[in-house]
């Protein structure tokens, strides 16, 4: 007997594939930043995406994604030094990324039917 994927989790995944697309793009721009290439509106393109990325996120119950992408958009809009911010974008992209592994991993995991198996004590 196959187990089939709840909704909640096929919505997961259809989000979950748009992802590597917007990772590629902030990080191609946090690359920007760090060769000084990169120009205000840019980085708050960047930032922009981010926040959407952890809007979705977090209607969809990835939260550890969420989590991520509110750090990075934190990070982004700080002011100060830009090798700072640029090392710590690097960092948050790479845990995001890591994050969004295991967000996959779980979505493609069939949940087992409710009420299967428990036990009832007297």
């Amino acid at each position: 007997m196959a187990l089939k994927l709840s909704p909640r989790q096929l919505q997961q995944l259809s989000y979950l594939e748009t992802l590597p697309i917007k990772f590629s793009l902030i990080g191609r721009v946090i690359e920007q930043m760090a060769s000084l290439n990169a120009d205000e509106t840019a980085i708050r393109s960047m930032s922009r995406q981010l926040a959407e990325i952890k809007a979705g996120a977090g209607q969809l119950g990835l939260s550890a994604v969420a989590e991520a992408a509110g750090h990075m958009v934190t990070l982004a809009r700080r002011s100060g030094g830009l090798q700072m911010r640029v090392r710590g974008l690097r960092e948050l992209l790479g845990s995001m990324k890591t994050n969004y592994e295991g967000a996959v991993r779980a979505a493609r995991t069939p949940e087992p039917p409710a009420g299967d198996g428990e036990a009832t004590s007297a």
